[in-house]
């Protein structure tokens, strides 16, 4: 909506950042029409560019009165801001529903899905299909065995009525043995995984660790499907500003005339420490200071108070270029609201140092300096943007002398300062220079005096490429940069924008677990650079940092190919030894034996052309190959577009966070996204799934709740279709002996009870509650992440394991009780075989079976998993006696007809030797090839659990040393611990950390190789598909 009038310079929000303030005013022409009368008889026309997602832009010309009056984005309310400070408006719509600006930013909601999900649905589709393949045989089965030996006993087993042929038996045994062995296909398995996700989602929601006291909130599962899939996470891309900062900016230090103010000395000259420096700085001169405001050196406030006319006009440009608007509530009661928390903290320095901004209108400034009101004509504004990287304001003073004042980038400042500025120049630079090494982010301030004649005839200049219908911003830069020349060098501001608690170290740990993290923003690229070296996502140890930053396709193309060429370059350097063995290998692409870390940063506009189709690919491949990605000046669009371009070509799971409206799009578009609830609103968390207060905790969100839950669903998954296929191919080996006539072997009762009472609750605790190590373990070892993200512990080939374990296992439970039946006795001599004897003895096996094989998949048992698989153990025979008891006959005479047969059954010697010999026939190759997989070919997650265990031990052996040492001589108790070896070492954990874990002391055998083999061949068949190849570490480091 293009503004015409409002009752006021007001303020809006913006779709940038949602809590900073920007200027929105209508031209002139229209803001003098007054009332609602004249209003009504506007009858002007706008001609604008079309439909599209640039938030900071917009070009149009407004006709009316055979006058032409141009419209910016200074002039445009878009969709989605809220007004501040404005009491009414009257607008012009000029873009609505889908042609807004941030329509045309929105992404698509999708319906989230994991990918245990996707494979899930496949292999239910597989499983129907094998119970189809099961009945066609044992239909085929019955058709032959009427034909052949069925017609033998048509006098007294006749076939029923309306079957007068073999063919249509065996069609008629086809439907009855796909209703008998339908239990194979796990209806009752969806269920159960939502109520574990629902348990998963309880446990995130009740973390304390995850819950933030200072702003009292708890981490927020969103929703219960993707719980497992947070284990799974290869990307994760991050805005910056409120997400890995605070979003506060506090002015530190300054540079005026060559003289650097903020470092706090002692009394021998030296920089003091922090715990070292004295009060900071007294304001109380100054009744419209910001009691909140703090700096440490006193020099400053001493060069203001004696009048240095250099601190002087540096603190009156801060307290003049800007855009902040103040709203005095109460007398000498500010408030200040900036475009950004860089200038409302220049601002907020200049005030409490005398430089008082107090109010504005579209053609003043006043200022307080030094407790004298002082009114500045304020003539032009030239606005910051991201070529231009500066802005300068154009002012009158009271006594009629035309200033500009001028801040921005050093890198583009510095060039156009008068040639008298070179040595003051030298000198600031080194105070950048120094700035920027500790994280600083800098601006260097610069004025020019302008004559009145060249400002009238610049100012006509001005006013005529305003109306210009075409290349408006090409000459309106022209202009502004033949006025930003030859300007006088005042100073440099440095402000810290302090990085939220613990976010260096989450994304050092995060990227030792193999996850590699993106930094999407849309500030300009020097601040998101300088938050890059703060949270070490760049390091000076890199080996090099590309910056591309190109115009046009071609530019953008050159800089990627240029990229590309170093880093195979230093690849081919050390090509001798490691790195000829991994070129000599079957590569997808030369760029996965990089040598050295890269970083690259790319710039919205550069970013644009980079994920045209035809160069999205080399791009990928490109940052791919880089240890850090840095994205500036991206619209919330590209942040989403950044994001499915990885999900289309690396088929990885990404992760998305942010804290504001303009990261909407780029959580919606990852497979989770995450929401930060700081200072920005609530629009991210609204769209989010998992939520929490700050970037810390998604470092606990993934390594402990989403590889626990990763780890419980895939084991969840794997017994479950072992015990359905252990319980229902049963069926399929009786027919071949009960002539495929469909009989069942258990008694309805118990195949109804089976997945619902004597299965159901054991598998629930294991899925809810089981562990691999402890929540300790999984932080100090992010390499027990990797895992999840090759996808290793669930999949097609663990499936068919599973598979195969249950269908062993109920040829076992079939055939030993068959066999031992065929010619055995009861006490009493007579023959033990009958049909409900041996139901009776194959349930039984079965039960006990499958509760002791999900004994040895728990590997952390609590009260709640004793009692369910104990607990069911007792429930089935409980069940079992009651319902071949004389009561229930008497009362239910035709429904419960196995009357005394378990009490009969179980009371024989034999049976019980038979369930003994069928439950260790099929547990003990399970136990002993888990055994040897242990010795031979451990995973990560054994030798940490051997690492505890010998840290144990040694703890123990450590006091008793120290016990025994109390009564006997301290050198025979030090020769015990040397006799020991290795367990100082163990106790100290300092090989047990993130660096270096040296597992292999403590292993038999090296526990990464399978890793290493497993991801180079996904690698291979990713490219293989056409995916661009990436880069990762192979090496299993801990």
């Amino acid at each position: 909506m293009s503004v015409l009038e409002t009752s006021s310079s007001w303020r809006t929000t913006s779709l940038w950042r949602e809590t900073n303030m920007k200027v929105r005013q209508a031209i002139p022409v229209t803001a003098e029409l007054g009332d609602t009368s004249q209003l009504a008889r506007f009858d002007g026309e706008v001609v604008c560019e079309p439909p599209n997602n640039k938030l900071d832009k917009f070009g149009g010309t407004l006709y009316w009165k055979e006058s032409k009056y141009p419209l910016s984005n200074q002039n445009m309310l878009l969709r989605g801001c809220v007004l501040r400070n404005t009491e009414w408006c009257f607008g012009l719509v000029i873009f609505a529903g889908p042609d807004t600006k941030l329509m045309q930013n929105s992404g698509r909601t999708k319906f989230k899905r994991t990918s245990i999900d996707r494979l899930m649905n496949t292999l239910v589709l597989w499983i129907f299909g094998f119970l189809v393949c099961m009945g066609v045989i044992l239909a085929i089965g019955n058709a032959i065995w009427e034909h052949e030996v069925g017609v033998c006993f048509q006098i007294y087993l006749p076939w029923d009525e309306g079957v007068h042929s073999a063919f249509f038996s065996g069609f008629l045994s086809f439907w009855s043995y796909i209703i008998i062995l339908n239990t194979v296909v796990p209806i009752s398995l969806y269920v159960s995984v939502e109520v574990i996700r629902l348990g998963h989602s309880y446990f995130i929601n009740w973390d304390k660790k995850m819950y933030c006291a200072k702003r009292r909130t708890p981490a927020e599962a969103r929703t219960t499907t993707l719980n497992e899939e947070l284990g799974q996470v290869e990307y994760i891309f991050s805005d910056k500003t409120g997400t890995l900062t605070q979003n506060i900016m506090v002015f530190s230090k300054c540079s005026v005339n060559g003289h650097s103010y903020g470092d706090v000395q002692d009394m021998l000259g030296h920089k003091a420490e922090l715990g070292e420096r004295p009060e900071p700085v007294d304001f109380s001169f100054n009744p419209l200071a910001d009691p909140r405001f703090q700096f440490w050196d006193p020099s400053l406030l001493e060069a203001v108070k004696l009048g240095d006319l250099h601190v002087h006009e540096f603190f009156r440009l801060l307290s003049l270029c800007h855009t902040v608007m103040s709203e005095e509530k109460s007398e000498g009661e500010l408030l200040y609201k900036a475009q950004s928390p860089d200038e409302g903290a220049l601002v907020t320095a200049a005030r409490n140092f005398g430089f008082v901004f107090r109010s504005r209108t579209p053609k003043t400034i006043t200022v307080h300096e030094l407790g004298q009101a002082i009114t500045y004509q304020l003539l032009a504004i030239l606005d910051f943007n991201n070529i231009r990287k500066r802005m300068s304001v154009i002012v009158r003073s009271p006594e009629g002398k035309i200033r500009l004042y001028c801040k921005g980038a050093d890198t583009i400042l510095l060039e156009r300062l008068h040639p008298l500025n070179q040595d003051l120049s030298s000198i600031t630079t080194d105070h950048l220079n120094e700035y920027a090494g500790e994280g600083l982010r800098t601006l260097v301030l610069a004025y020019k005096d302008l004559e009145e004649s060249y400002y009238k005839d610049w100012s006509e200049r001005l006013h005529r490429v305003g109306s210009a219908p075409e290349a408006r911003e090409d000459h309106l830069a022209r202009l502004y940069d033949e006025v930003e020349h030859d300007m006088m060098l005042l100073g440099a501001t440095a402000i810290e924008d302090k990085l939220q608690q613990g976010v260096p170290e989450t994304i050092a740990i995060l990227t030792l677990a193999n996850i590699k993290i993106w930094v999407l923003t849309g500030d300009k690229q020097e601040t998101a650079v300088n938050i890059g070296y703060s949270c070490k996502m760049l390091t000076d140890d890199m080996t090099e940092v590309f910056v591309v930053t190109g115009h046009t396709v071609l530019e953008v193309r050159e800089e990627l190919r240029k990229a590309r060429e170093k880093m195979m370059d230093a690849s081919h350097s050390v090509c001798n030894g490691f790195y000829q063995e991994k070129l000599s290998s079957k590569l997808t692409s030369v760029l996965e034996a990089i040598a050295g870390e890269y970083a690259l940063v790319i710039n919205g506009h550069s970013l644009a052309h980079a994920l045209e189709a035809d160069m999205e690919v080399e791009f990928l491949e490109t940052a791919c190959a880089c240890k850090a990605v840095i994205c500036c000046r991206v619209t919330p669009l590209q942040k989403a577009q950044v994001v499915e371009l990885v999900k289309k070509y690396k088929k990885a799971v990404t992760l998305a966070i942010g804290d504001g409206a303009n990261d909407v799009s780029m959580i919606k578009t990852a497979h989770i996204g995450v929401g930060i609830s700081g200072q920005e609103g609530i629009q991210a968390v609204l769209a989010s799934d998992y939520s929490f207060s700050q970037f810390k905790f998604l470092q606990r969100l993934l390594l402990v709740h989403g590889r626990w839950s990763y780890l419980r669903m895939c084991k969840f998954l794997c017994y479950f279709f072992y015990k359905n296929f252990a319980f229902t191919m049963v069926h399929f080996w009786f027919g071949f002996f009960c002539g495929f006539s469909a009989q069942t072997v258990y008694d309805q009762y118990f195949i109804t009870l089976y997945n619902i009472v004597y299965t159901s609750l054991p598998v629930l605790a294991m899925g809810v509650f089981d562990q691999d190590v402890p929540e300790q373990r999984s932080m100090e070892y992010p390499k027990l992440y990797e895992p999840g993200q090759l996808n290793l512990l669930f999949n097609k080939r663990e499936f068919f394991i599973c598979i195969a374990q249950g269908i062993y296992t109920s040829i076992l439970m079939f055939f030993i009780p068959y066999g031992v039946f065929a010619d055995a006795t009861r006490d009493d001599g007579a023959q033990l075989a009958d049909y409900q004897s041996f139901a009776v003895t194959v349930a039984t096996s079965l039960v006990i079976v499958v509760s002791v094989q999900i004994g040895l998949d728990t590997g952390f048992w609590t009260a709640i998993n004793h009692f369910f698989i104990w607990g069911s153990l007792a429930a089935y025979f409980a069940i079992l006696f009651t319902m071949h008891s004389d009561g229930l006959f008497r009362m239910f005479p035709h429904q419960f007809r196995f009357v005394g047969n378990a009490q009969n059954t179980l009371a024989q010697p034999t049976v019980w030797l038979t369930i003994a010999l069928t439950a260790v026939v099929c547990i003990v190759p399970v136990v002993a090839f888990r055994f040897l997989k242990l010795d031979l070919k451990p995973e990560l997650s054994d030798t940490v659990r051997y690492t505890q265990l010998v840290r144990k031990k040694q703890k123990t052996q450590h006091r008793c040393m120290r016990h025994a040492g109390r009564v006997g001589s301290r050198r025979s108790g030090y020769a015990f611990s040397h006799q020991e070896g290795f367990g100082e070492l163990i106790m100290s954990g300092k090989n047990m950390r993130l660096s270096s874990l040296a597992l292999s002391s403590f292993a038999p055998r090296p526990s990464t190789s399978w890793i290493d083999t497993l991801r180079k061949k996904k690698g291979c068949e990713g490219s293989s598909a056409g995916s661009p190849s990436g880069t990762a570490d192979k090496t299993l480091r801990v």
